[in-house]
């Protein structure tokens, strides 16, 4: 049976910038075939059951020709295999998408295309500069700086200087000069403002705000680099909130387990920080005989991953949430609470304000409540009697990290993979999330920690941030 290629645009670099057409393409392939421009974020997306093929090529550096590139989708797809093209930008917007889908059109190969948010419109955004503003210009005009293999770029810079509108130069990385040269030498006034945006929407996005006269006299940028002409530059003074973020520019570890990276790097994203995955830990899901929950009054629960265990084991036990039906329940806190109504269709009796498990225990105290069953890791809780439905299994870490800014812990078994792995961690800033665990990051060596107030993300996240304005 032949399969199918899908042409996904990837975006500019942010992951919050793929579409969810494309990231559900992506969960649904066999194979996914990617370029250099795909960010690292995105490409952790990719389920680990998936063939990964790498074509990555940048300006002089074609490893794997364009031609060849075209010839793996059509055999892939000839061998049956469901295919995920994933290229950078758009696929339709000077990233060769028509040239890659003309083979599998005349092979017969069924495809469909899944468009990216270009740079040419991110990027301008994350620097603050409206591409369009009527009190500006009429327009925007988007040029590819870069020609085919081998060829010069020809373009009319007479004509280019005339439209009056927004000018906007993708993969120019190595032809600003030349570019503001040429516009100048049509004409177009030196002091027109203009902007080069290298890295658009990553981290480490770098913006470069001067008349077009300063970007003729050269310079080096990175790629991948834009150039935008025209007035609506000016605006970037007032409008760049991404440079504003928090954390703009900073490396953060997250070290929780593949399945729970997620929601907190986004949360570091969001704030601006290049987030460094490293899984330190991993679950295992136990399988214990069910107490008879008659003895108990009160089931306490003190992390969300004990309740997706304990979910799993009433469903492999041939049983279901009526079975703790004249039970009470208590969560740790809300990320807990709302796991049990998403896994159980069940709300929390009891939250306490502060979300950890001594004030757990002491508002359970204060309740009256008795026959507490804590249902959890297999490590159990020094207050109650623990129905071990999970266990944590500590990592290696086994990749070079760079420069981090700070690390965040969910967990002091988290604190353990990591420091065994990394050595000496005295130089590094730690964000733990509660007293236990800073009290681990303390004793592996750590120097500079600081504790979120609540045993939330919300608050982790609260206490990367006041820790790296020090």
């Amino acid at each position: 049976m032949m399969g199918k290629v899908t042409l996904v645009g990837a975006g500019p670099g942010d992951p919050g910038l793929l579409t969810l057409r494309g990231l559900e393409a992506m969960r649904e392939a066999d194979v996914v075939v990617f370029d250099r421009l795909v960010s690292g974020e995105i490409l952790q997306l990719i389920p680990n059951s998936v063939r990964r093929v790498n074509v990555g090529k940048e300006s002089g550096n074609h490893p794997v020709p364009q031609g060849e590139i075209n010839r793996i989708l059509l055999d892939e797809a000839l061998a049956g295999n469901n295919v995920v093209r994933l290229k950078g930008g758009d696929p339709f917007l000077f990233g060769r998408g028509g040239e890659e889908l003309e083979l599998l059109a005349r092979s017969g190969v069924a495809f469909e295309v899944v468009p990216g948010i270009t740079s040419a419109l991110a990027a301008p955004a994350y620097a603050g500069i409206p591409v369009t503003h009527r009190d500006y210009c009429n327009g925007v005009h988007v040029v590819t700086a870069h020609a085919g293999e081998g060829k010069a770029p020809q373009l009319d810079f007479a004509t280019l200087a005339r439209l009056g509108g927004t000018l906007v130069f993708l993969m120019g990385s190595t032809a600003i000069a030349r570019l503001a040269a040429g516009l100048i030498d049509a004409g177009m006034s030196a002091e027109t403002p203009a902007a080069v945006v290298e890295h658009g929407t990553r981290p480490n996005q770098r913006k470069t705000l001067a008349a077009l006269s300063d970007f003729a006299k050269g310079g080096t940028f990175e790629s991948p680099a834009i150039l935008v002409v025209g007035a609506v530059c000016e605006l970037s003074r007032d409008f760049d909130w991404f440079s504003a973020l928090p954390l703009k520019g900073r490396r953060v570890a997250v070290t929780r387990s593949a399945e729970l990276l997620g929601r907190l790097s986004a949360m570091l994203r969001r704030l601006g920080a290049e987030v460094v995955a490293i899984p330190c830990i991993e679950t295992e899901y136990l399988t214990p005989e069910l107490p008879d929950f008659a003895e108990y009054e009160w089931l306490a629960f003190t992390s969300p991953t004990g309740v997706r265990a304990f979910a799993k084991l009433l469903e492999s036990s041939g049983r279901d949430v009526r079975a703790i039906a004249a039970l009470r329940l208590a969560a740790v806190g809300a990320a807990t609470a709302r796991e049990l109504y998403d896994s159980l269709r069940v709300r929390a009796d009891y939250v306490p304000e502060r979300f950890n498990s001594d004030s757990l225990a002491d508002g359970l105290a204060a309740l009256g409540a008795s026959r507490i069953l804590h249902v959890g890791a297999e490590s159990g809780s020094p207050h109650f009697s623990t129905l071990p439905v999970y266990r944590t299994i500590t990592l290696s870490v086994d990749a070079e990290l760079g420069t981090l800014d700070c690390v965040c812990f969910t967990g002091a078994s988290t604190v353990r993979g990591f420091a065994d792995s990394y050595g000496d961690v005295t130089t590094l800033r730690a964000a733990c999330i509660g007293a236990s665990t800073a009290a681990e990051a303390e004793l592996r060596g750590f120097r500079n920690i600081a504790i979120a107030a609540d045993a939330t993300l919300e608050s982790l996240c609260d206490a990367v941030t006041t820790l790296l304005k020090e």
